[in-house]
């Protein structure tokens, strides 16, 4: 099936008739072959002509295929998640349901994932949360997803499965219903707005906005925030775990953040007056705040500090597994053609890089806590495109090149 989808996908780019039986003579040719002879995504990298350098529109050309091969390889499958409704996970099962509103924007349709509350009760109990959840926003235009936390515990939105279900969830709905990557929103209500203030920062490269309604924070860090922005709508009477209260903290963490970075940390902070945890579908506000964001997959700078579910990409910045580590921070930045990376908490960070933040053309150098590199020439690849593809499964957080570099010092 993959191989008859390959040569279905790439009829209109393979080689001419007469000349099919002739060896490929460019890098794009030979990517063309190796998918119309039923080559796997995941292997591409291995490949020897993956590693040959690329020029800009080649690139392009080249993340093209890449992207429909891999679309092609996973439609199956998201259409048959996108029927059942329900996304699984070992003995793990999400449940979702889906509300289509408007007519789609030029670029696709706008996704709003919206946690539902609950938490630590009887699943009767977070059954009808999510079903209250499912009713409780209306959209101008997007999909409105609201998923069924596959657990009955108090963190049912903070567990490390979270993250990876999230992830396939806004596949499923790329693939299936069109949606825009760039406008994906996260909002969450009571144990959902919970999920929100976790999930926000960890996974901030996937989202365009977010908004926080009536959740308590628990240890998260508003930190990652720099590039996402964030919205919170808390009653002023909500004072069961000083939700209020910690919600006057954050708008005091993130107006000091924007100070001190005043290119980030957008944010909007509503304390509504004389409301409880019910805020009368005032925090309703929220949603159209949110849909005047759309995503940048590439800022200029990164603050990016690890929670205690771990990950190993943010934006265009990885870090290998034995640099895994609740708290660790790097700050990255890209003024033209120059990279600043900090950080003593990890030894090597990976640094992603295009020609939407550099000209690859030219040299680039690199400043790593504070010792000048030499000027580095970094070739487009396949290769780099394919394992940053396959990584993520977003095509915005493709990158054709990259370079580790060593943070500490020699």
């Amino acid at each position: 099936m993959w191989a008859a989808a390959m040569m279905s996908l790439f009829g209109s780019h393979s080689l001419r008739a007469n000349e099919v039986q002739q060896p490929p003579t460019t890098t794009l040719d030979s990517l063309q072959a190796y998918f119309a002879a039923g080559g796997q995504l995941s292997d591409l990298p291995d490949q020897p002509f993956c590693r040959q350098p690329l020029s800009k529109e080649e690139a392009a050309e080249a993340k093209d295929l890449l992207v429909a091969a891999r679309t092609a390889s996973v439609r199956e499958a998201r259409q048959s998640e996108r029927r059942a409704e329900i996304l699984e996970e070992g003995a793990l099962r999400m449940r979702f349901s889906v509300k289509v509103f408007g007519d789609p924007l030029a670029d696709g349709r706008s996704l709003y994932i919206s946690l539902h509350g609950g938490g630590g009760a009887p699943s009767e109990v977070n059954d009808s949360q999510w079903q209250n959840q499912q009713r409780l926003y209306e959209l101008q235009e997007g999909v409105y997803v609201t998923p069924r936390a596959p657990t009955d515990t108090w963190n049912l939105w903070h567990q490390a499965h979270i993250d990876r279900l999230l992830d396939r969830l806004i596949d499923v709905m790329a693939t299936t219903e069109g949606v825009d990557r760039n406008r994906v929103y996260l909002m969450g209500y009571s144990a959902g707005g919970d999920g929100v203030y976790q999930l926000a920062p960890r996974m901030a490269d996937r989202w365009a906005a977010a908004a926080m309604m009536a959740g308590h924070p628990n240890d998260a860090s508003p930190v990652n925030l720099r590039n996402l922005p964030f919205t919170l709508h808390v009653g002023e009477r909500d004072t069961a775990y000083n939700r209020s209260g910690v919600a006057r903290e954050w708008q005091q963490q993130l107006a000091s953040l924007q100070t001190d970075d005043p290119g980030g940390y957008e944010h909007s902070v509503t304390i509504h007056p004389g409301l409880g945890h019910w805020m009368n579908r005032l925090d309703a506000a929220a949603v159209p705040w949110m849909a005047t964001h759309t995503r940048n997959p590439t800022p200029n700078r990164i603050v990016w500090k690890q929670d205690d579910v771990l990950h190993s990409r943010l934006y265009w910045l990885s870090v290998e597994s034995s640099d895994h580590k609740t708290g660790a921070t790097v700050i990255a930045q890209v003024n033209g053609q120059r990279v600043t990376v900090a950080s003593s908490d990890i030894s090597q960070v990976t640094v992603c890089l295009d020609d939407r933040l550099v000209d690859l053309d030219q040299p680039v150098s690199f400043i790593v806590n504070d010792r000048q590199l030499p000027p580095k020439q970094l070739p487009r690849t396949i290769a780099s495109l394919a394992t940053t593809l396959c990584d993520r499964g977003d095509p915005d957080l493709m990158f054709p090149t990259s370079i580790k570099l060593p943070l500490a010092q020699p």
